[in-house]
């Protein structure tokens, strides 16, 4: 809901005598704001209060404090005894365990029903006690958008530029990228960290798109739901996958000015599902693809999900939910996907992996924000059907072992990765003698060969990586009638990433 539409429905629900409104938001300061506007608009007195600070009456800037207020007890028997006006009280949630608390609200909520005002609550997620919950109307206020971004990125450069003399480069597609990763801070916190980065060194250019990046990586890891990954691997790191390297490429113009596509009619792509042999790069792709796109990389642990006590997991998963958008835009890495909802069909748990299931396909089909979720499986044949069917994700790609010239590549990636002279080796051959390896196979009978080599004390030679091969059992052979089942299944089903 746009600010605009926010304002208007808050003013309508106060003129239509809502003597209780419940406001879900992170930013108390910017409903201040915003309730004083319609205060203003309808001739009535502005109150404020928090626990620091008590109850204050706002006619301009500075506030009055009235005496004795810093109690919730205490302010609200003060409003009560001349209930006329629009009072905001700031996370009263933690104190509406008080009957007392709730008892004077109930009292003040009365008293509108023949005054003109009404009662505002801020905070996160609050609790009402089933007394309230009945008189409350709950909205939840939208995050800043774009434009509330720009128009304060133009606001500090226009302070700034006088006082420090700051220099200002920002390519169009430069100042989009930094506008676009503010999404998910306040507007208090992105004041913040575009002050820091414009006084730092009295420049505003690309360097600073990391700094926006490292402030949602300190919210995020605050939170706890979900762990922030740093993407260090592009695509070219990720050898083969042609395919899905083209998929990717043709949505990078939607993903780099999302505003500009959706005006086209273009909406932000939802995700890709990534089935296929272990080992052959899935994980690698979906953290290649946010340093790609330069987006945060954001991955969900079903691990961290569940709680033994009775509720607390679905809050958990709403919580994780809530952040990836509050977050976006971002790349959400959901690794083995089977693993997180492996017992879905049982009732062992007393259905919360169904519960979780659930919410959680709900919110795949229907997520606010611009979060690409990037899933991966091993083992389809654990997978919910609802996960495969069109419109949970935009694609479904198969990986499949490597083939010859991809082999080849996967070898010349990880030795220059570890500096050695790739004129040295034999790529030809050692991709002829790995038939059937994985890529995670072939890095790691690389790692083992250069250590029988450092312990020799002589350089690393394609003998060396041969005989490491020959060493080396792949999964293909293991387990090749598993594979050979997952082929056959995957081909009417999926796309091939190659």
């Amino acid at each position: 809901m746009p600010a605009k539409d926010i304002h208007d429905e808050l003013t309508l629900l106060i003129q239509s005598r809502y003597q209780l409104l419940v406001l879900d938001t992170r930013e108390p300061e910017q409903v201040d704001a915003l309730l004083m506007r319609i205060a203003s608009d309808l001739s009535l007195p502005f109150f404020t209060w928090s626990r620091s600070r008590g109850l204050r009456r706002v006619v301009a800037q500075p506030a009055g404090a009235e005496p004795d207020t810093l109690e919730p007890s205490a302010a609200l028997e003060h409003a009560n005894q001349d209930p006329v006006g629009i009072f905001h009280f700031r996370d009263l949630g933690a104190h509406l365990g008080d009957a007392l608390v709730v008892s004077q609200v109930l009292d003040l909520v009365g008293q509108f029903a023949h005054r003109r005002g009404a009662l505002v609550l801020t905070g996160q997620d609050l609790q009402l006690p089933d007394t309230l919950r009945a008189q409350a109307m709950v909205l939840r206020v939208p995050p800043p958008t774009y434009d509330d971004y720009r128009r304060l990125l133009e606001r500090l450069v226009r302070d700034y530029q006088p006082r420090i003399n700051l220099r200002v480069d920002l390519r169009p597609e430069d100042r989009t990228r930094l506008l676009n990763n503010l999404a998910g801070l306040s507007l208090l916190e992105a004041e913040k960290v575009l002050t820091r980065v414009m006084v730092e060194d009295a420049t505003l250019d690309v360097r600073d798109v990391a700094h926006v990046l490292e402030a949602k990586r300190q919210l995020v890891e605050q939170d706890g739901m979900l762990e922030y990954y740093p993407a260090v691997e592009g695509l070219a790191q990720v050898a083969g996958l042609a395919g899905l390297k083209a998929w990717l490429g043709r949505r990078r113009a939607v993903v780099s000015d999302p505003a500009r596509a959706e005006s086209a009619g273009v909406s932000f792509p939802k995700g890709v599902l990534l089935l296929g042999v272990p080992g052959c790069g899935k994980s690698l792709c979906a953290r290649a693809v946010a340093n790609e796109w330069g987006l945060p990389l954001l991955k969900l642990d079903a691990g961290n999900l569940f709680n033994k006590y009775v509720g607390e997991t679905e809050k958990n998963l709403k919580r994780a939910m809530q952040t990836a958008e509050r977050m976006a835009p971002i790349v959400l890495w959901i690794d083995e996907l089977e693993k997180a909802f492996a017992s879905v069909s049982g009732d062992s748990d007393g259905g919360v992996a169904q519960r979780i299931f659930g919410s959680f396909l709900t919110w795949l089909q229907d997520r606010k924000g611009h979060v690409f979720v990037v899933a991966t499986s091993n083992d389809v044949s654990k997978l919910p059907p609802e996960f495969i069917r069109k419109g949970r994700f935009d694609e479904i790609f198969f990986v499949d072992l490597p083939t010859a010239p991809v082999r080849e590549d996967i070898y010349r990636i990880h030795l220059a990765k570890r500096g050695q002279d790739l004129g040295v080796f034999d790529l030809a051959e050692l991709a002829r003698r790995t038939d059937g390896f994985s890529g995670a196979e072939i890095e790691t009978s690389i790692v083992s060969a250069m250590y029988a080599a450092f312990a020799e004390g002589r350089a690393l030679a394609t003998a060396d990586l041969l005989t490491e091969a020959a060493h080396t059992r792949p999964l293909a052979r293991i387990m090749s009638e598993r594979l050979s089942a997952l082929r056959q299944w995957a081909t009417q089903r999926t796309v091939n990433a190659d």
